[in-house]
């Protein structure tokens, strides 16, 4: 199986139907796992309704409580690495990503990126339909987390990203140890650490216009003090050798495998 695209819902009853026909719409043989925190809303009955359209493509795991956006994501990872899937996705159910971006990422991984991030801060990036504070806000991130960890990426708190399989078996996803913003920064983080290509491929980041955006203090603190946090592992503690999977270690370099692909 090739492309997997993991979607995190909660309270998403408005887009997710929408959000799904886009993707399947695209006609390239991408699969979609909903990953959903027990909405109350009935977003997972929503997307059981959708399985006899969109059968052997469309799968829902649903949990037992609203337990943050990284632990659905590192749940999507684990799914996605033991059904075999080669390329897996992140993306966003409130249209915030255009799913026409898929492919684009895809291709960048294909071409050798072991991370291909749909940007909104490179050349060619742009955000949409924000007030001026949330651009200042995520731009200032952006910017205090490059100055921070040295990371080479304009955009380490986007969410919109394609991660080929030999990272995520490489990373050891049981130390990823953050939930909100801070959690899209480690993943990117750890891959760079480990040594593996980050590509990042611009998009029109669109504000979501229907449903409850997620962002709250908590998010924000998390993403400030896990940035230090990062910084301060990877000085003394030796991050790398903590979030490297045993297991891949003595395998060939990624760089090896991508001669055989």
């Amino acid at each position: 199986m090739e492309k997997l695209v993991i979607i995190p819902t909660y309270n998403e009853k408005e887009n997710i139907q929408h959000i799904i026909a886009a993707v399947m719409d695209l006609g390239l043989q991408y699969h979609v796992l909903i990953i959903d925190d027990n909405s109350p809303d009935g977003t997972a009955n929503i997307v059981r309704s959708l399985f006899a359209k969109y059968p052997g493509q469309l799968f829902l795991e649903q949990r037992q409580g609203k337990l943050g956006l990284g632990t659905a994501y590192i749940f999507g990872f684990k799914w996605a690495i033991d059904k075999g899937y080669r390329f897996v996705f992140e993306m966003d159910a409130d249209f915030s990503h255009n799913p026409k971006d898929l492919e684009r990422l895809y291709q960048a991984c294909k071409q050798g990126a072991g991370v291909a991030v749909g940007s909104r801060y490179v050349k060619g990036g742009a955000v949409e339909n924000w007030p001026a504070n949330r651009i200042l806000l995520s731009k200032g991130a952006s910017l205090y987390t490059r100055m921070i960890t040295w990371m080479p990426v304009k955009d380490p708190t986007a969410g919109f990203v394609c991660y080929r399989r030999e990272v995520l078996e490489t990373i050891n996803l049981e130390e990823i140890s953050f939930v909100g913003y801070a959690f899209q920064i480690e993943m990117k983080f750890a891959a760079w650490k480990l040594g593996f290509k980050i590509v990042e491929v611009p998009i029109t980041f669109i504000d979501r216009e229907l449903g409850a955006s997620k962002m709250n203090k908590g998010i924000v603190k998390e993403g400030i003090l896990g940035v230090l946090e990062l910084r301060w592992q990877s000085l003394f503690k030796n991050y790398r050798k903590r979030v490297t999977n045993s297991v891949y270690t003595n395998s060939v370099s990624f760089q090896q495998q991508q001669l055989n692909v």
